[in-house]
C-alpha cells in the first residue's frame, strides 16, 4: 500500500513538473525546429493590433489587420517574429506585438531526453526591421505613424502599401491627365489620385 502511494505520489510530483515548463523553453524548441514538443500546443494573445505577413522577407506583403487581445497558434518563432495561424490565415506576426500564454501540453511519455536541448545561438541580424527600413525611408516620425497602421489623407501610395500592405484589388481609371485608382482591403477601400491617398471608408 505505502508503495503505491509513493509511487503515486512520484508521478503527480513528475507531472506537476512537466506542466511548469516556461514558456522560454518552449520557444527555443520552436526555434530549433524540435520535433519532440509535437505534444505542445502553444498560444499567443496579441497586446495591440498587428499585422499578419504572408512572408518574413516581404514586408509589404500584409494579409490582415489581427485585433488586440486575440488569441493566435504559435507553430514557430524566431527573434523577431512569431509564425501563426490565425482563422484560416498562415503567417508571420511581430514578436513584440503578442504574449505568449501558458502552453497546453498533451501528456507524453514523462521520460525527455535532456542532450537534446540547444543553447541558444547568436544569430547575425540578416534582415533590417521593418521600423528602421521604413525609418530611412521616410524618417522616424513618419515610421512611427506607418508601423502603427495609421491612414491620413495626402499621403502616397507607397506610403498606403508600406502602412496597410498590398491591397486585394486595385481598379483603376485613366481620364486626361488623371489617375484615379480605388484600392480595397478587407473591410476598407481606399480613393487614390494620381497617387495621393484623397479618401476612404468601408465596403459595403
Amino acid at each position: 500500500m505505502k508503495k503505491s502511494i509513493i509511487a503515486s505520489f512520484f508521478l503527480l510530483s513528475v507531472c506537476m513538473i512537466h506542466a511548469q515548463d516556461n514558456r522560454t523553453t518552449i520557444l527555443q524548441d520552436l526555434e530549433s525546429n524540435n520535433s519532440s514538443n509535437q505534444d505542445v500546443t502553444l498560444t499567443a494573445t496579441t497586446t495591440s493590433a498587428t499585422r499578419l505577413f504572408g512572408e518574413k522577407d516581404d514586408l509589404t506583403s500584409v494579409i490582415l489587420i489581427i485585433p488586440s487581445d486575440t488569441i493566435v497558434d504559435v507553430i514557430g518563432s524566431d527573434s523577431t517574429y512569431l509564425h501563426v495561424v490565425f482563422e484560416d490565415y498562415e503567417g508571420y506576426i511581430f514578436r513584440r506585438h503578442a504574449r505568449l500564454n501558458e502552453p497546453e501540453i498533451v501528456m507524453a511519455p514523462v521520460v525527455q531526453k535532456q542532450e537534446n536541448i540547444q543553447e541558444p545561438q547568436e544569430q547575425a541580424p540578416q534582415q533590417v526591421s521593418r521600423f528602421t527600413y521604413l525609418e530611412n525611408k521616410y524618417g522616424s516620425n513618419m515610421a512611427a505613424r506607418l508601423i502603427s497602421g495609421k491612414i491620413w489623407k495626402g499621403m502616397s501610395s507607397d506610403m498606403v502599401r508600406d502602412s496597410w500592405g498590398k491591397p486585394q484589388t486595385i481598379k483603376r481609371t485613366i481620364s486626361g491627365n488623371t489617375i484615379e485608382e480605388e484600392w480595397f482591403y478587407k473591410n476598407t477601400w481606399l480613393y487614390i489620385e494620381n497617387n495621393i491617398l484623397t479618401d476612404w471608408g468601408p465596403i459595403k
